[in-house]
């Protein structure tokens, strides 16, 4: 069998778009579908989708977080009943309008969220104190018809993804459940996708349509300079409540609203990592969220003792999985290791274990990083140490690779003109701000054209010290905080 070219035709560092889309199909991550922004996710995709939920889903389950599956239809009269929400999600819901070749007697949404799907029947359902906390969540997908640029996993018409749904007798109970889904949230991008993120506050004109704040995690690709938001946990006060009658009995028999919220991530996140760490030889995983963490290749030279090597290398797949290591065996006879070592290096994996009859005569094994191309040749009866020991590492390399490329991309900046400039130099701009919705409307306005507008991406918890005296970059009025601006996905 004739081997297939392997290889990537762009390079990241020179066309960035062209780049990413070769990538994600190259690697099987991704294959393009017949209807535009739609994608068919790959089982290396969906793989990786299922450890992340693996942990996330343990740590809600911790919180009590009960399992739930929603319609995917909304009628329209219970989307529209929150006048704000609707407006936000307007331009991107679809409306299903026929049945065979018959008009419905009135249109049905596909849910872009699922807060009014749901909020009806908690109404229903949430009577007294005793029913409090009320903690749903469900796995679904997503409808949501983006016309402007889309991208695979980074803007898609239809998404997967978590959506939790809470409600509380009181705020403070609401605030604190926001911020520990919220610190999830940063564990699965930094922990799992050694991804670095800024945790913060969404501007007025930034939160979710109808809630009262929200929260976000915030990655950058150095590569474009662009901010994508990772993951979001609103509060969405009393309002939903008020809308939907969702109120409960104290104590004393005293009706009041419940405090809500709702959090989410989404296949993005896996979209935002090959973006992070991908290079011009494919994808690279990091160790926590690779399907296949250790490939092993067996490399038999003429008049070699094939079996034996075969029998090493299954040895090998053996010994690591049996110690809690995800390995696998390319055992394949019509490709060459020279064609396998490139495959896999496309798909990603962090490990390659390659035995060759001098592997067999010395009782090692070679083993060769993904991340960095680094080989050792290691005693075959100290293997499972040694590879638990590379699998560490290179997750915490990738991570502070990328926080220092990250880092080296912050731009603190005092006005007007040193954000523009710094705009332009694709930076991720840390900034003076009066917090007033107008003068966001201002920044956008100003900075408008092909690249798209400059907006804020969150106002980060982590403060730096604001001088008495500081004035805003955008409006000269007193600055109230920092917050990080640039544009985004």
């Amino acid at each position: 069998m004739k081997e297939t070219k392997l290889g990537m035709s762009f390079k990241k560092h020179d066309k960035f778009g062209e780049w990413y889309s070769e990538v994600i199909v190259n690697s099987e991550m991704i294959e393009y579908y017949d209807i535009s922004g739609c994608y068919i996710l790959r089982p290396w995709a969906m793989e990786i989708w299922e450890l992340m939920k693996e942990f996330f889903e343990a740590e809600i389950k911790k919180l009590k977080l009960k399992p739930y599956y929603f319609p995917l239809f909304i009628t329209e009269d219970v989307l529209q009943k929150e006048k704000d929400h609707v407006e936000g999600f307007a331009p991107e819901v679809a409306w299903v309008t026929k049945s065979g070749k018959s008009d419905l007697e009135a249109p049905i949404a596909v849910r872009p969220t699922s807060e009014t799907a749901m909020y009806p029947y908690f109404s229903k359902w949430i009577r007294s104190h005793r029913d409090l906390p009320w903690k749903c969540n469900q796995w679904c997908n997503i409808i949501r018809w983006e016309f402007s640029s889309p991208t695979p996993f980074i803007r898609s018409r239809e998404f997967l993804w978590q959506e939790g749904h809470t409600a509380f007798a009181t705020k403070e109970e609401a605030d604190e459940e926001v911020l520990h889904i919220l610190e999830l949230y940063r564990r699965i991008y930094e922990e799992f996708l050694a991804v670095p993120v800024f945790k913060g506050r969404k501007s007025e004109m930034e939160k979710f349509a109808g809630g009262l704040y929200t929260t976000s995690v915030e990655a950058f690709v150095p590569n474009t300079g662009r901010g994508i938001q990772g993951a979001t946990s609103h509060c969405l006060g009393q309002n939903f409540a008020k809308m939907f009658d969702i109120r409960f009995e104290d104590e004393k028999g005293k009706r009041s609203f419940v405090w809500q919220n709702s959090w989410a991530y989404t296949t993005r996140s896996i979209g935002v990592m090959v973006m992070t760490h991908g290079d011009d030889k494919g994808i690279v995983l990091p160790p926590r969220v690779a399907p296949i963490q250790v490939i092993v290749i067996p490399v038999p030279f003429r008049d070699a003792d094939t079996v034996a090597i075969n029998d090493a290398c299954e040895s090998a797949v053996y010994t690591l999985n049996q110690a809690g290591m995800r390995a696998d065996l390319d055992a394949r006879d019509n490709y060459s290791p020279g064609w396998k070592y490139s495959h896999w290096e496309m798909k990603g994996i962090p490990l390659r274990i390659e035995i060759g009859p001098r592997d067999l005569a010395n009782k090692q094994v070679r083993i060769v990083r993904r991340d960095n191309s680094a080989k050792a040749d290691i005693p075959s009866t100290e293997l499972v140490e040694h590879v638990r020991m590379l699998l560490d590492e290179i997750q915490d390399s990738l991570f502070e690779s990328a926080k220092q490329k990250r880092d080296a991309c912050i731009e603190v900046i005092h006005t007007w003109d040193e954000f523009t400039a710094a705009l332009n130099e694709k930076k991720l701009i840390l900034a003076p701000w009066c917090d007033e919705e107008e003068v966001e409307k201002d920044v956008k306005a100003r900075t408008k054209g092909d690249l798209g507008a400059a907006k804020t991406l969150c106002t980060p918890f982590d403060q730096p010290d604001l001088p008495e005296g500081t004035v805003c970059f955008a409006s000269g009025k007193p600055a109230k905080t920092w917050s990080f601006w640039g544009r985004s996905y």
